[in-house]
């Protein structure tokens, strides 16, 4: 097994005053040649957004772009005509294929938002863009890790997908509880973040918003605390 890890204080940190933005690898003027991407996984931010304040329209291409609300609710336009509210407890996914412009906002007024937005490089180039959001919190289990975004190929009808041979799962842990991660497919790694709580991984005990990336390995056990809640994101090592 190979692991690398990337405690919370020393990701990457910019502050404009509308936007307080933790960058687990390189992006915008945050530079680390050592944090780069991990595998296809090139971006996970951790945004907190001041009321009414957001990214104005900008374009996007051939990247899985995943969008998950923690608090407060994120108003979505984009050049396909879609519009829409993501709030907390909510996915969005965007396959910005061949080219898509979006802007993303601070639905409210009055409250700050906070969200994770991953971006996956896609294993296929320049596809038609699409845009999909969904309510994952009914989906969760409690003290048990739910794939909630899969490959295009192995998605039933009302599943999330992606252009990728990747996996985002989320789990809620009430109980402190043992379990195991089993990686789904041979060649990927797979990135774990503490969101809340902590976790006990890979000899390594990781507190709120520490992480660790570990492949060459088929199955990870996670010891987890009581009241946690950790996402896994399982991606190629490209």
């Amino acid at each position: 097994m190979n692991k690398v890890l990337h405690l919370a204080q020393e990701r990457g940190l910019v502050s404009f005053g509308w936007l307080d933005a933790k960058y687990s690898f390189s992006f915008g003027n945050y530079y680390n040649p050592d944090k780069m991407n991990f595998g296809a996984l090139r971006v996970l931010n951790d945004d907190t957004i001041a009321p009414a304040m957001g990214f104005g329209k900008h374009p996007h291409k051939n990247m899985e772009i995943i969008t998950i609300v923690q608090s407060g609710a994120l108003k979505h336009e984009d050049s396909m005509g879609n519009k829409g509210i993501i709030e907390a407890g909510d996915i969005q996914v965007m396959s910005a294929g061949s080219g898509i412009e979006h802007s993303e906002v601070n639905a409210s007024s009055q409250n700050s938002l906070t969200l994770f937005q991953l971006w996956i490089h896609s294993q296929r180039q320049d596809v038609t863009p699409r845009y999909e959001q969904k309510k994952i919190a009914p989906l969760l289990t409690d003290n048990a890790f739910t794939t909630i975004v899969k490959p295009k190929q192995e998605a039933l009808k009302d599943d999330i997908w992606i252009h990728q041979q990747a996996y985002i799962s989320i789990g809620n842990f009430s109980n402190e509880t043992q379990t195991n991660y089993s990686v789904q497919q041979s060649q990927n790694g797979v990135y774990i973040m503490v969101i809340e709580g902590s976790i006990v991984v890979a000899d390594q005990t990781l507190q709120h918003r520490d992480a660790i990336g570990l492949w060459n390995t088929q199955s990870v056990d996670i010891s987890i605390t009581k009241n946690s809640k950790v996402l896994i994101v399982e991606v190629p090592m490209i």
